[in-house]
């Protein structure tokens, strides 16, 4: 049978610090032996607006693709006038 939970005033402090100021994550406690010996606290942070870098890459991608395109028509133009001549 689990041993209940001896929860004292200096670990319900320690627990509301680290919940106090937390606006996306978690907190997670460890017990055992029905003491808590840990608590983890995870932070997340969440941006509205794309990074720097995820534009930059986008903006890469999109030239990349132009590229692409442009060596295709040229390739497609060449190939008609081949036709045209022949």
């Amino acid at each position: 049978m689990a041993k209940p939970l001896e929860l004292d005033q200096l670990w319900v402090e320690r627990i509301i610090d680290q919940v106090s100021g937390l606006q996306y994550g978690s907190v997670n406690i460890t017990v055992h032996d029905g003491r808590i010996v840990q608590i983890d606290r995870t932070e997340r942070t969440r941006f509205d607006q794309p990074s720097h870098k995820q534009t930059n890459n986008d903006q890469q991608a999109k030239s990349r693709d132009n590229n692409a395109n442009e060596k295709n028509n040229s390739k497609n133009a060449a190939g008609e006038a081949l036709r045209i001549v022949q």
